[in-house]
């Protein structure tokens, strides 16, 4: 999953002469190459401070549960088309290249509206254990409602049946 770890080497303070702890560890990754290895949502990134994931949605319509976060959090588009729906009837569309800010507590939904797979990369600040995925109908957490899994629905399907 990662290409590679890099690690600078150790320093010597100018001022007095012993080693600075100057390693620090670096992960790269290419997010299109999981994304069509794995073919679902994929922890790539997680740190005391923060974590990442790919989202792949392989088919057109296929789409999220509405819902929030209690974290802000950005997604970046690395292939297809996203759009992003909000409780107000209101949307935001991303291609290729292209990121968004969700504030959190912001309710949204992700839906693939392109003419292939949907791939975006997302962080959050802080270790994805602390995260909520709060439901907009039920107001709790979505992972009660699939058993520790947040669910991408097919085209046709409604996101919100049980």
């Amino acid at each position: 999953m990662i290409a590679g770890v890099f690690r600078r080497p150790p320093a010597t303070s100018p001022k007095n002469g012993w080693m600075e702890d100057t390693d620090m560890a670096i992960e790269i990754i290419n997010v299109i190459e999981i994304a069509h290895r794995e073919k679902k949502r994929t922890k790539v990134m997680n740190t005391r401070k923060m974590h990442a994931w790919v989202h792949y949605y392989p088919n057109p319509g296929d789409h999220d549960d509405l819902h929030c976060h209690n974290a802000d959090q950005t997604f970046i588009c690395f292939e297809g088309e996203c759009t992003m729906r909000f409780p107000d009837g209101g949307k935001a569309v991303l291609g290729p290249g292209m990121a968004a800010l969700i504030s959190g507590g912001s309710f949204y939904q992700l839906e693939n509206t392109g003419d292939g797979p949907m791939i975006l990369m997302g962080n959050r600040s802080g270790p994805q254990d602390d995260i909520k995925i709060i439901d907009y109908v039920t107001r709790k957490d979505v992972r009660d409602k699939y058993k520790g899994r947040v669910r991408v629905h097919p085209e046709g399907e409604d996101a919100i049946a049980d």
